[in-house]
């Protein structure tokens, strides 16, 4: 990635905004699918959500998440972000007061995006399509789990079932349960058990993508009993629902999400392994268009604004910031920023962003 002087003193400014972080610390790593800033921080676009192609029932959907000001729309939409997490932690992102977070990589659809997000920098020559094949690249899973401290203390769950080989399942060893693989292994709970018999009885809009609710349970009883040092969870509802030109199960998939990420925080923090000190990481592989309209379906290099995306950060050693004014951010400092809160050595020669804080 090239650099510049305008970016280290960026990177220098951001970082005094975190406080200190520990050895102990755990992390939860969270993607949503697709999922545009311009709805995280401005609520419910008021030229889709009663678009006839669009929405089919707007008058329950604007009852639902339309509000007059941008703030009441946003709470509307993801009440746990903006009631609970704009409180305790920092959201960055937000281009109308001057917050820049964005990709890297210059294909702007899924797998690079992942690519970038876990190992820390793009790689437009390799990762050049969604294609199921193993990632060439280590990911910060990958790194976590093979230090001493951490190994077989990683794991990663996701809706689409590419990312056994985003993750390189094969190579690392790092259990994924992802598509609509189900729970595997002799000591499964009920709820376990319970999930893998309805998974296979509910049927999935689309072929390679399992319903969120399915990934984010699966990760959760993992949590109960496991406790995991560093958990992905990939949730992915949102932006297949885009691709369909469905903005209605868009909205109501992202307040759903908001709805689970509250579960998973409150979880956390009711269990002494994992209270006060987890460190919560939340973005996005990719942006989305806005003009023409329907370029809000679409992403990838042919569309306008794709590259921007967001991050929210919250929990141990946090200063709570709420939404950060102005500064420019990129997806590939999260990895570091995973590997420094690990107090893991950053290989500058594989990872060249610094942390974000």
């Amino acid at each position: 990635m090239k650099t510049n002087g305008l970016f280290y003193v960026l990177l220098m400014l951001v970082s005094v905004v975190f406080g200190q972080q520990t050895s102990k610390t755990k992390v939860v790593l969270i993607t949503l699918d697709g999922f545009r800033w311009q709805e995280l921080f401005q609520g419910a676009d008021s030229l889709l959500i009663a678009h006839p192609d669009y929405t089919k029932d707007s008058t329950s959907l604007k009852k639902r998440f339309w509000r007059t000001t941008i703030k009441e729309r946003r709470t509307a939409l993801m009440p746990f972000f903006w009631n609970e997490v704009v409180k305790m932690g920092q959201m960055l992102g937000n281009r109308s007061i001057g917050s820049r977070f964005d990709l890297t990589n210059k294909l702007l659809f899924s797998y690079p995006g992942y690519n970038e997000i876990l190992s820390g920098f793009a790689d437009d020559q390799r990762i050049t399509s969604n294609d199921k094949f193993n990632n060439p690249n280590q990911t910060v899973l990958e790194i976590v789990n093979n230090h001493p401290k951490h190994k077989g203390k990683v794991a990663a769950f996701g809706s689409w079932d590419v990312f056994d080989f985003i993750v390189n399942e094969e190579r690392s060893g790092i259990p994924v349960n992802s598509g609509f693989e189900p729970a595997k292994g002799d000591s499964l709970t009920s709820r376990e058990r319970f999930l893998n018999e309805i998974q296979l009885k509910t049927p999935s809009p689309w072929s390679s993508v399992r319903l969120d609710v399915f990934t984010h349970y699966y990760a959760l009883e993992y949590i109960k009993k496991r406790h995991p040092d560093l958990i992905y969870i990939a949730y992915g509802e949102t932006d297949d629902f885009a691709h369909d030109g469905n903005y209605e199960d868009y909205l109501l998939s992202a307040n759903r999400t908001d709805a689970m990420i509250r579960e998973l925080w409150e979880f956390t923090q009711k269990v002494p392994y994992y209270q006060s000190n987890t460190l919560f990481i939340i973005t996005t592989d990719h942006g989305r268009g806005t003009q023409p309209i329907d370029t809000w379906r679409n992403h990838g290099s042919d569309v306008s604004n794709a590259n921007q995306v967001w991050c929210l950060i919250f929990g141990s050693g946090v200063l709570p910031l709420g939404e950060v004014k102005n500064g420019l951010y990129f997806s590939t400092q999260i990895a570091p920023t995973i590997l420094k809160s690990f107090e893991i050595k950053q290989n500058k020669k594989q990872m060249k962003a610094s942390a974000i804080w």
